[in-house]
């Protein structure tokens, strides 16, 4: 409990509407199965489909924010989430020709959702709160409802069918806008007060002033394209090398279990750490985990790519996003929410065309230009913690001073 103490009450109830949404929202597992199966179209046809929604998926979460920004994140989450679930609902019902626009359409509402929920984490915590592990919170709870959801989802699609999973999507989206326009509040609150000012500096001016940021955000853009490459190459050069799916699936669990873990320990641990520095290292692990493979694609070299590789996501990911939320100015909190947000899932869209590409006209390089590009940022993010802020109170809202960090870096008190 001391991990989630400084954790406000409305973050830890949003944080329990979140992992039961994860538990049901896994379609996007099995949407491919869902299109080349049940739904009798070609590999082509289903890969298309699937790139647009995973497009429209990132595009929601790159410019949610700025519905938040100008209606209020209650009002853009529960839009966002009335929109996404009802799409699921019927798209089991919907001509193949549909789901060309269906689909990316509620993908891009997912995306406002998630985009709105860092939001509402950033503005419940007040300025030099508990940010790293309110963010931790909301991560374990989803990595829970995910760890859950899939053998699930396997069970209803071999059981009953595939439209069934839509269906339990949908509506688990739908009373996930149920539960969280009954926790939060409706007015009069940073939840559900458009932040909106006329007369303020835009978003790009804000950035220009916080250059550690923008380094930051293309870092993430980075390493995101080299992270999601265990998702969409390391499979194929795994059974290129003689492993069988076993080995893959148990690494994935390596990874799962390994967050469950130890993602909020370290988010306590390292609460008073200067963020940008624990960001920087857990890249460099990235880049190391992908090294690893380098010299073969063994059992133990697969399992100590994967071990460094999560250690550096348990590093980067929670630190980074409350580092995001602390620079942001007030009236663009959503704005910047929804940079992170969609630099941090690019990779989904980056990660298997660009991979693919890669390993088909030179294997052996990929995993050194992984590391290198993983390291690469790493560095720069490391490098950035000595770029200047946009003043004096950029530098100690967090309550560290500059004697402790070294640099006008800040990092949350805890």
């Amino acid at each position: 409990m001391g991990m989630v103490r400084g954790v406000p009450r409305t973050v830890r109830l949003l944080a329990l509407g979140v992992f039961l949404n994860a538990v049901v929202s896994i379609t996007f597992v099995f949407l491919f199965l869902y299109l080349v199966g049940p739904r009798g179209l070609s590999t082509t046809q289903a890969g298309v489909i699937s790139g647009i929604g995973g497009i429209g998926l990132v595009a929601g979460n790159f410019t949610g924010g700025w519905f938040g920004d100008r209606l209020g994140h209650r009002r853009a989450l529960l839009a966002g989430a009335c929109v996404s679930g009802a799409a699921l609902v019927v798209l089991p019902v919907l001509p193949v020709a549909a789901l060309y626009g269906v689909l990316p359409f509620a993908q891009y509402a997912a995306g406002v959702v998630r985009s709105a929920n860092a939001a509402l984490v950033a503005v419940s915590v007040p300025e030099g709160g508990d940010r790293r592990q309110s963010f931790a919170l909301t991560r374990f709870a989803a990595n829970g409802g995910f760890a859950i959801g899939p053998p699930l989802g396997a069970l209803v699609a071999t059981r009953f069918s595939y439209d069934w999973l839509f269906v339990a999507d949908g509506a688990g989206t739908l009373l996930f806008a149920l539960y969280a326009a009954r926790i939060l509040p409706a007015r009069g609150s940073a939840h559900s007060a458009p932040s909106h000012d006329p007369d303020a500096p835009g978003v790009w001016r804000e950035l220009r002033a916080r250059p550690a940021v923008l380094v930051l955000l293309v870092a993430i853009v980075c390493v995101d394209l080299v992270y999601r490459q265990q998702y969409a190459t390391l499979p194929v050069f795994l059974a290129d090398h003689g492993h069988g799916p076993q080995l893959y699936g148990w690494l994935l669990a390596i990874n799962g279990g390994v967050i469950l873990c130890l993602e909020l320990p370290a988010a306590h641990v390292l609460r008073r750490r200067a963020p940008l520095g624990v960001v920087g290292v857990g890249l460099l692990l990235v880049g190391l985990g992908y090294a690893v493979l380098i010299p073969g694609a063994g059992v133990l070299f697969a399992v100590a790519m994967m071990l460094s590789l999560t250690l550096g996501e348990v590093l980067y990911k929670t630190p980074a996003t409350a580092y995001v939320a602390d620079q942001a100015p007030a009236h663009a909190q959503g704005r910047f929410q929804s940079l992170y947000a969609g630099a941090s899932i690019s990779g989904q869209v980056l990660a298997p065309p660009l991979g693919a590409v890669l390993y088909a006209a030179a294997p052996a390089l990929l995993w050194p230009v992984c590391a290198l590009l993983a390291a690469c940022a790493g560095a720069a993010v490391l490098a950035a913690r000595r770029l200047p802020g946009p003043g004096e109170k950029a530098r100690t809202a967090a309550n560290v001073p500059e004697a402790e960090t070294g640099s006008p870096e800040r990092a949350p008190a805890g």
